[in-house]
């Protein structure tokens, strides 16, 4: 039976783990609102005014979310398009996984491995904890760090990056990390990435919350670096790109 999302799974999950930030955002907005009132005048006048943006920016980002998490097709994997018959796929994740599943559904003939990279020394975010606390990891998940991912050479055909890869924040290690992706590719095959980009759409979706994505610009340094060549980029919604990347291979 085919496993399905319900119709506020995302936007509940980011209430449900970020919850302190809903919360502290309420009650700056109580407090600046009574001092406020408290000072009179002009005063006042601000209050609202920058009360209003907290909640118009709250409200934008949790609607975008619903949209985004909830109402695309970032979950039906309709975007991918036709990607064959592969043997062997990986999904990397960091921490907290939605599309294992979904992968499996997908690709029912493959083997999928699913590694998690997650780091509780580095990796320090609350909601993370709390989303591994609420959902059981995918069957057979094994803990990664990104030096040293267990996949021979030429030996995978499609590998997943879906939401995760920008949780790497140092630029040598995250281009390191996919140097060693490559070399697990078989000839032909496929790096699939899906990112929230620092772009004009995040930017006004999520105010400064879009800082935590990476510009498209970075994204491809790293890919050069690691030497893959960019085959398809997409936009699977308007605040979400994929990158599909294959081996550069050197002609000599």
């Amino acid at each position: 039976m085919a496993t399905m999302r319900h119709q506020f799974q995302g936007v509940t999950n980011i209430l449900r783990f970020n919850w302190h930030f809903y919360a502290l955002a309420v009650v700056g907005a109580a407090v600046g609102l009574l001092l406020a009132s408290w000072l009179g005048g002009w005063w006042l006048v601000i209050g609202v005014c920058l009360v209003f943006a907290v909640l118009a920016t709250t409200i934008v980002s949790l609607l975008v979310s619903w949209y985004v998490y909830d109402q695309s097709n970032l979950y039906t994997l309709d975007w991918l398009g036709e990607q064959g018959t592969p043997r062997e796929i990986v999904n990397i994740h960091a921490g907290f996984d939605e599309t294992s599943v979904f992968l499996a559904q997908r690709f029912p003939t493959a083997n999928l491995q699913v590694f998690d990279f997650y780091d509780p020394e580095l990796h320090t975010e609350i909601s993370i904890k709390r989303a591994r606390k609420a959902y059981a990891a995918f069957p057979g998940t094994v803990a990664i760090s990104t030096s040293e991912v267990p996949l021979p050479e030429n030996s995978v055909d499609l590998i997943f990056l879906l939401l995760s890869a920008h949780e790497i924040r140092e630029e040598t290690e995250r281009s390191r990390f996919f140097s060693v992706l490559r070399m697990a590719l078989k000839p032909g095959g496929k790096i699939i990435v899906a990112e929230h980009l620092r772009d004009r759409a995040n930017l006004l979706a999520y105010s400064l919350g879009a800082f935590h994505f990476l510009p498209r610009e970075e994204w491809y340094h790293t890919f050069t670096m690691a030497s893959f060549n960019l085959v398809e980029e997409q936009k699977i919604n308007p605040f979400i790109t994929a990158f599909m990347l294959t081996k550069n291979v050197d002609p000599s």
